[in-house]
Parts: structure tokens; C-alpha cells; sequence
């Protein structure tokens, strides 16, 4: 299973979320400091296929992400932790801009 440099094939029941997160200049410090935890504990889930966050290269206040979970459970689970976690806190009321889709 490829976490990290290689993007899996997508697979029927996958989930594949893509898009950013803009952060606002005066928080992009805080963001950017809980980011790796962040990373570092979605990829730890089970059912986590792929999972990239990045600042774009373009606007450096976007975060681009993209995500793979195995299967809709998977995703749920994955959108309860990240809900209960330190970067849900950090990233309040920040604007993301995502597609979900289902394979």
C-alpha cells in the first residue's frame, strides 16, 4: 500500500477527495505547524490508500490535498478523527474547496 510518493490506481468503492484549503496569511503559520501531525495520522488510518498535502506552488496560502480511502467507512471513519482532532481546532473556519467522488 503507497502512502506516500507513488499515487495507487483507483479502485471501485475508492473514495478520491482532491482539492485545497486556503489558508488566511495570519494563520498560516499555526496551520503549517500542525499539518505534518495531521498528515502523519490520516496516513495511519486504516483504510488510508494515499494521502498528500502540499503547499501549491503558485499560491502559497493553498494547500492542495488529495486523499484516497479504501471505501466510504474508511472515509467516514477518517472525517470523525480529523473532526476530533488538533487540526480540526487549528483549521476552523478555514475555507476548503473539495470533490468527492466515488469510484
Amino acid at each position: 500500500m503507497t502512502l506516500n510518493s507513488q499515487k495507487p490506481d483507483l479502485n471501485e468503492g475508492n473514495i478520491h477527495l482532491t482539492g485545497y484549503i486556503d489558508v488566511p496569511v495570519d494563520r498560516l503559520d499555526d496551520v503549517l505547524g500542525a499539518m505534518d501531525t495531521h498528515i502523519n495520522l490520516t496516513r495511519g488510518e486504516p483504510g488510508c490508500i494515499y494521502f498528500v498535502m502540499e503547499r501549491d506552488v503558485s499560491n502559497s496560502n493553498h494547500l492542495n490535498v488529495e486523499e484516497i480511502f479504501k471505501d466510504r467507512a474508511a472515509f467516514e471513519h477518517h472525517k470523525e478523527r480529523s473532526a476530533a482532532s488538533d487540526w480540526a481546532q487549528t483549521t476552523q473556519n478555514i475555507d476548503r474547496h473539495f470533490k468527492i467522488r466515488e469510484i
